[in-house]
């Protein structure tokens, strides 16, 4: 399948390491802030060298993460509603419009260490046939990735999101998608997509955390 031209901008919101993944449990707080981090960086530097995206805008209230993202080549903004994780990525769409009108805006979740560029370039180009599409994660139930052009933009992640983005009138996007419906948020959860390749700096806190990827 051909990769899309540029025509997407991912937003990746992502909390603040050392409050995040608090699901990651029996192992130290800075540990699970490495692994955190680490999970965003390593989904970033994928996304970013995807085909089909033109830009990633990062919206986090973490100004060391967001300096580190910034490296990377993303943009970054603050999180103006933290705490409504829908809100947030409206607020993105809303700064991403202004920035690069052109490009259709991807909501993704920050923890797919795992994420491979073809994968995320597959499933954008499947979406770009319909007005609003999403992938359902591999636990069934929840959503990985929710795109639709600016106007119709509507994420609804939370319980349930699969179901609520379908009934908004999303397109579920079928295909394998591996790298893409594997989030992690739990020590068993990066057990699970270690066979798929780790990113390097999650590899990297896997063996750090004594859980070697």
């Amino acid at each position: 399948m051909p990769a899309p031209a540029p025509g997407y901008v991912v937003l990746l919101p992502v909390k603040p390491p050392a409050r995040g993944k608090s699901r990651l449990v029996g192992i130290e707080s800075h540990e699970r802030a490495d692994l955190a981090r680490s999970f965003a960086l390593d989904t970033a530097e994928s996304c970013l060298a995807a085909s089909g995206v033109g830009a990633v805008l990062v919206i986090t209230d973490d100004s060391f993460f967001a300096a580190d993202v910034a490296r990377l080549g993303a943009a970054v903004i603050p999180d103006g509603v933290s705490g409504d994780l829908n809100a947030t990525l409206v607020q993105g769409s809303l700064e991403a419009r202004r920035r690069w009108p052109e490009l259709r805006p991807a909501a993704l979740c920050g923890d797919l260490p795992a994420l491979r560029s073809a994968d995320l370039d597959a499933a954008l180009t499947a979406a770009s046939g319909h007005p609003a599409a999403y992938v359902e994660d591999a636990a069934g139930g929840g959503t990985t990735l929710y795109t639709a052009p600016h106007d119709l933009f509507s994420p609804s992640f939370g319980p349930g999101s699969a179901a609520a983005h379908r009934e908004g009138g999303a397109h579920p996007l079928a295909g394998e998608l591996h790298s893409l419906r594997h989030d992690v948020d739990t020590l068993e959860d990066l057990a699970a997509v270690r066979g798929l390749g780790l990113g390097p700096r999650t590899t990297l806190a896997s063996v750090r955390v004594g859980t070697p990827g």
